[in-house]
């Protein structure tokens, strides 16, 4: 009688190449392989990738981007009512026995040819004036800050949806076989250290495949959470496992048909590659020291803004289809104006840097930026109003967002408030809007990239969202 096979000998003479054979079916990436469904794109694309630089917390508007000088008069005074028009407050005003107008303390000037107007608390920002495009009339339907972060992520303000980053991953795939369609980088802000945490559902895939979820780079440790081997077992070992493991899940999703499994054996294979991909990309030290300057001096320490955007141009470089990144400590409800000087030393030189090394390399043309928090903040103080110092709440009406590159128009202002900057009086963007015409830049039709769920076709911007034309080049 023959000895009996080894369980590996069998899995290997019975496999008949399921194992790296389905995997390389699984992760094309040529064309549209990579998507889950065909007929993408809708249009011809003039973004190839977008880098989301999430302010998360809600900058205040009037302070940074939304100039109110006519308010100077008026500091210290009521809100007048006719202005507020019974409008909601969050529980940390509603309180309140009067609203009083808390003028911006900073200095704002006018930019490069297009005249746009930037605090000066924004001097590199200010620099790439006939770069942005700022869009001064976006409002919101929350008031509280995770289902407002939730909804501009995911187009609801209940958890459990796909992310946006998701939604291009499932439609377009991905253009980098080693490296996740959608990668995650968050940083904490020094304007306001112990600000509103962020959850990592933020970038789930929801009900969509979760091979499309975003994969969060850590800012402390290891970039990727067990990208290492464990000890004792090489690299060759983790390859034979992966291959055995990988013929196991390809049999069981012939006898079942869960397209989770096939999910799976996807994302194991991801972690093998990013485990040569990952190193590569997160070493910067052959970054000419030229580049490290310009991103300025915090570039390298790990995990802050300024080190996530040098990082989010080599994610860019390398094809990865949606890189976000989140700054942390934007809420601020009292002591501003020293906690939004610290933001912006945060933000302000990075930002700048990022956009200037991409235009550098020629990746401008064909990536989308977009930079902007949640909701807006009052004209009214929070608290206390001094010469120095003043708080500002939460306020969905009106709040300011900045795009730039593909496709996008040039040093153009889209969208008025009023002089309270407390309510929009030209063009109005919701966020569905916003979202419809990020992904329109992407080549998607919002309409038209959805997925059933329950009986149900979801999509991104739900039953609404208007492309905003005027925006575009």
């Amino acid at each position: 009688m023959p000895a009996p096979l080894a369980r590996r000998t069998f899995l290997k003479q019975t496999a008949t190449g399921i194992g790296l054979t389905a995997l390389g079916e699984l992760l094309q990436t040529s064309g549209h392989a990579a998507g889950e469904i065909a007929g993408f794109p809708h249009v011809t694309p003039k973004a190839k990738r977008i880098i989301y630089l999430f302010q998360s917390g809600a900058p205040s508007q009037m302070d940074l981007f939304d100039p109110k000088p006519q308010m100077q008069d008026k500091r210290g005074e009521d809100l007048p009512q006719s202005i507020r028009n019974g409008q909601r407050l969050t529980g940390m005003t509603s309180g309140q026995k009067t609203f009083p107008v808390a003028p911006s303390i900073f200095e704002f000037a006018q930019h490069g040819r297009s005249g746009m107007h930037f605090s000066k608390l924004m001097p590199h920002m200010s620099k790439l004036a006939d770069e942005w495009c700022m869009i001064r009339s976006m409002h919101t339907e929350a008031i509280n800050h995770d289902p407002a972060i939730t909804f501009f992520q995911t187009g609801s303000q209940l958890a459990g949806r796909p992310s946006m980053g998701s939604w291009v991953s499932y439609g377009l795939g991905s253009e980098n076989k080693d490296l996740p369609a959608f990668v995650v980088l968050t940083s904490f802000g020094s304007g306001r250290p112990d600000d509103q945490p962020l959850y990592d559902r933020l970038w789930s895939a929801g009900f969509l495949p979760s091979k499309h979820q975003g994969v969060k780079f850590r800012n402390s440790g290891e970039p990727v959470l067990y990208l290492s081997n464990p000890a004792g077992v090489d690299r060759e070992t983790r390859r034979e496992t992966l291959d055995e493991l990988a013929t196991l899940n390809q049999s069981h999703f012939q006898a079942i048909g869960d397209p989770e499994i096939q999910a799976r054996i996807a994302q194991y294979e991801m972690a093998f590659r990013m485990q040569a991909s990952v190193p590569e990309l997160t070493d910067v030290s052959n970054e000419p020291e030229s580049v490290l300057e310009m991103y300025g001096p915090d570039v390298k320490r790990t995990g802050s803004y300024a080190s996530n955007c040098l990082l989010a141009r080599r994610l860019a470089e390398r094809d990865v289809r949606f890189i976000q990144l989140y700054h942390m400590g934007w809420d601020h409800h009292g002591g501003l104006p020293k906690a939004l000087a610290g933001q912006c030393k945060d933000t302000d030189q990075p930002t700048w840097a990022l956009l200037t090394d991409l235009k550098q390399r020629g990746l401008l043309d064909d990536t989308l930026i977009v930079w902007g928090g949640e909701f807006g903040r009052t004209i009214y103080s929070q608290g206390t109003l001094t010469a120095d110092n003043y708080g500002r709440d939460h306020h969905p009406r009106c709040f300011t967002t900045l795009l730039a590159g593909a496709g996008i128009k040039k040093g153009f202002v889209y969208g008025a408030t009023d002089d309270y900057c407390y309510n929009i009086t030209e063009n109005p963007v919701h966020v569905h809007d916003l979202n419809a015409t990020i992904l329109h830049l992407m080549g998607v039709d919002h309409t038209r990239l959805t997925y059933k769920f329950q009986g149900r076709n979801f999509r991104l911007t739900d039953v609404h969202g208007d492309l905003v034309q005027a925006v575009l080049a």
